[in-house]
């Protein structure tokens, strides 16, 4: 039965997650920069759907600190903040951590080897628009033995409200080397099954590209409305 279950395909997108994942890769890429206005009307006439699909889109975005939601003023693409960035890495610690910790234990040997192929990805890939789902695909996958599925829903929101940061990590401060480096000492350390190693180095990887960050932003290496 087990088998039948895994053969299913994946349940069918609402349309409100449909416009939720365009949005997101807008906001990721800069197409639609920090603070700009996102008016339901206008949305739904772009899209040709009712104001309701978008607003829960817009909702959805809002849980993962990419949209900020007004009672008056309305949506606008959040703006970036180091304190959002801490608090974004902060949870991701606490939660990927303890994934790791669950999953390296029943870690297939697929699993490692879907990991190292997406570093062998992003390794290759010029469109730094992939990043981020490459980046995001690494993780996961070494997280997929935990056995708690809430707690990897969990992490990918997280993942998904890290996104554009991710990107501008790996790009604009040029931290893709570093980041391509901890993250193959990562899955090394993963197959040899040296769980507390493992949890060690991916909490020093996820503060270090969280301070980064912040002292970019903070000390002006990045725009607040880039």
């Amino acid at each position: 039965m087990r088998g039948f279950a895994e053969s299913l395909i994946e349940r069918p997108q609402t349309v409100a997650e449909q416009v939720a994942n365009v949005l997101r890769e807008a906001i990721a890429s800069g197409t639609l920069r920090a603070g700009t206005a996102l008016r339901q009307d206008e949305l739904a006439e772009q899209f040709g759907f009712s104001r309701m699909p978008i607003r829960d889109a817009l909702r959805q975005l809002e849980a993962e600190g990419i949209v900020s939601i007004h009672p008056t003023k309305g949506a606008h693409v959040a703006r970036m903040d180091g304190a959002e960035i801490s608090e974004i890495y902060a949870v991701r610690e606490l939660l990927e951590c303890e994934a790791l910790r669950l999953s390296v234990p029943a870690l297939s040997d697929g699993k490692l080897d879907e990991a190292e192929q997406a570093l062998d990805q992003i390794d290759a890939e010029r469109n730094v628009g992939r990043w981020g789902a490459l980046n995001r695909t690494f993780h996961l996958s070494l997280y997929h033995a935990c056995g708690n599925q809430r707690l990897l829903g969990l992490i990918e929101a997280h993942h998904n409200a890290a996104d554009r940061y991710v990107r501008i990590l790996l790009s604009n401060l040029d931290y893709r080397t570093r980041s391509q480096a901890e993250h193959r000492d990562l899955l090394a350390t993963c197959r040899r099954r040296d769980g507390k190693k493992a949890v060690s180095i991916l909490r020093q990887h996820l503060r270090e590209g969280s301070e980064t960050l912040v002292k970019a932003i903070e000390g002006g290496g990045l725009s607040r409305k880039s």
